[in-house]
């Protein structure tokens, strides 16, 4: 087993790229040699990374080539076209796109909710939707427990999801500029895009993930996805309709005893999670549990983390921390 490795990033220069350089710095992963990659628009760039400069390489379909992992982040068709070629290196690729999710033979991985599906690896691992990831480790303790029957979850997700050019295109109409001619941003909401049977691509992502994640397709899900004007951390209402009665002090007990949740549960005093307190941390916030008394073993839930980090770069990273505690790398 190796004490350091061979480390890249592609997409080195995006907003989840640098995320991912930020928390491998915080983390002290074991890196040995840190190669960066980006397209041509990209290519030359300028990164520190622990006080050393890097320049940006030009990704190419032998970038690979003696590294042991690499952690993408350049979008679908990239990840389509270059990660076979990291595969023929016998590299593992760390995906944070769509594009090798719902493929049967390629794991799906939240740590702390399905670890085990790393085993079988391919050398290609699947980072989940950042929507998807709170919510299934929120959701994965109470389905252990009590079974979950139906769910429902609506969403409302930082425009930091739609990447630097949401961010740009939300302060540019906050300071009264028109950055271009789709659905505003600021002080407004909207819609990500549609498919053809009449749901967001988004929503259709978030119930065929968590269904593979979660590997459990005997409930039902029911999601709405809306972008919001904040900056950073996504935040969803999460109805759900168990098989079992339950206490309610039973499922606060149960989430704070859970691996990288906190609870803040205590709407009296003003203690819920909202998106500004989860800024550059790693954990998922739970709170507002209560009984809904609509329907038989119903519960409400209000669940948030920083996209950014735990929805994207901060899960890609205990990935690979996985894949070394498991020496499987």
């Amino acid at each position: 087993m190796k004490k350091e490795y061979n480390i890249a990033v592609v997409g080195a220069s995006g907003l989840v790229g640098r995320k991912m350089l930020q928390v491998l710095d915080e983390r002290n992963f074991p890196i040995n040699n840190l190669v960066l990659l980006a397209s041509e628009r990209s290519a030359g760039k300028i990164i520190k990374f622990k006080g050393k400069e890097y320049t940006v390489k030009q990704l190419a379909h032998n970038s690979f080539e003696g590294i042991d992992i690499a952690l993408f982040s350049a979008g679908g068709s990239t990840s389509k076209e270059y990660a076979p070629s990291a595969v023929k290196s016998k590299c593992i690729v760390i995906d944070n796109s769509s594009a090798w999710r719902m493929v049967e033979n390629v794991p799906l991985v939240v740590p702390e909710v399905n670890s085990d599906k790393l085993a079988k690896h391919n050398y290609i691992i699947a980072n989940p939707n950042c929507s998807t990831i709170q919510l299934v480790v929120a959701l994965n303790p109470i389905h252990k427990k009590f079974k979950i029957n139906r769910l429902v979850c609506s969403t409302y997700q930082s425009i930091s999801g739609a990447g630097q050019k949401g961010i740009d295109k939300l302060m540019a109409e906050i300071s009264g500029n028109k950055y271009d001619n789709s659905i505003p941003y600021a002080f407004n909401t909207a819609f990500h895009t549609f498919a053809e049977n009449g749901f967001t691509e988004e929503e259709n992502k978030m119930i065929g993930e968590i269904h593979k994640i979660i590997d459990d397709n005997s409930f039902g899900i029911a999601v709405t996805c809306v972008r919001v004007p904040t900056l950073g951390g996504h935040s969803e209402s999460i109805n759900l309709e168990l098989d079992r009665d339950f206490e309610i002090n039973e499922i606060r007990e149960l989430l704070a005893n859970s691996d990288n949740i906190v609870l803040m549960d205590n709407p009296n005093d003003n203690v819920y999670p909202y998106p500004q307190m989860s800024n550059d941390k790693d954990f998922v916030y739970v709170g507002r549990i209560r009984r809904d008394t609509t329907v038989t073993k119903g519960l409400y839930m209000w669940v948030v983390s920083d996209n950014l980090r735990k929805g994207a770069a901060t899960n890609a990273v205990q990935i690979a921390e996985k894949l070394i505690e498991m020496q499987l790398v």
